[in-house]
């Protein structure tokens, strides 16, 4: 009885399948095609009127503080020259029952090197995958950097506009600006995101576990973030509130999308039948 019930079962004993799902494990994916990648649908108001060639530059976003939630955005406005580098990969382990799960994490930086620069951080079970979800993430965290000068405003802004300082777990990164032509005094981790935000010229010191890669990326990064927390003479004119865009292109919003123009034919269809 055994012996016919262990040979039913797959000769596993009484235990049948085993513990957890069944089948192949995640399935049969197909892969997308290359045109489908390409061709970009958007489904928020802002990525709408990005493609409709109503808003043609980041600093619009930024002024009315409007949320980024599609990556194509930034690459549609900044175009070719955003570059990004991937800063660490690492890998992540997890204590289960039947061992040791590892994963992948993946430090990115992106930037055009003119006052725009993002950090993406993204884990996965595949080199590739973690790498792709990164760059994604880092498009979608892009900020905008201020850039000011040493002395005389001479020429175009090349150094950070005042000291500033910035922090992540135990360490701390504290930028000075510098003269025209000392370049970017800084470790390969925080000059490689300095180049990225298009500073030519700073000092910096930084205290605390340095070696923790992350947060000494995310410590640069966050005191490049607070560049436009100071505010100064430069910014003492009086504000002139404009519309907002969604405010401002409310007829371009209002048109219905390819999927709602969709569905009426559909209901069309049925109602005639």
């Amino acid at each position: 009885m055994a012996e016919r019930r262990g040979g039913e079962r797959g000769d596993r004993g009484s235990f049948g399948r085993g513990f957890g799902r069944g089948g192949p494990r995640g399935g049969r994916r197909r892969a997308p095609r290359r045109d489908e990648e390409e061709k970009w649908v958007p489904v928020t108001k802002l990525g709408r009127l990005v493609k409709e060639g109503k808003i043609r530059s980041l600093e619009q976003i930024y002024l009315h503080s409007l949320p980024i939630k599609e990556h194509q955005i930034v690459d549609q406005l900044v175009g070719p020259s955003l570059k990004d580098e991937v800063m660490k990969i690492m890998p992540v382990q997890k204590q289960t029952r039947a061992g040791q799960r590892t994963r992948f994490k993946a430090f990115v930086v992106v930037g055009d090197g003119n006052g725009h620069v993002g950090l993406g951080v993204k884990c996965s079970k595949e080199v590739a995958t973690a790498i792709r979800g990164a760059i994604i993430l880092a498009k979608l965290t892009v900020i905008p950097v201020r850039r000011g000068y040493w002395g005389n405003k001479i020429g175009k802004p090349h150094t950070v506009p005042c000291k500033v300082t910035g922090k992540c777990g135990s360490v701390t990164v504290r930028m000075v600006p510098a003269p025209r032509g000392t370049g970017i005094v800084a470790a390969r981790v925080p000059k490689k995101v300095l180049q990225f935000a298009g500073i030519e010229d700073v000092f910096t010191s930084s205290r605390g576990s340095t070696k923790t890669l992350g947060n000494f990326v995310k410590a640069t990064f966050d005191c490049l973030l607070k560049t436009y927390g100071f505010l100064t003479p430069d910014f003492w004119r009086e504000t002139r509130f404009t519309k907002s865009p969604f405010q401002e292109f409310w007829d371009v919003l209002g048109k219905p999308t390819g999927k709602v123009l969709l569905t009426d034919a559909l209901e069309r269809e049925r109602a005639d039948v």
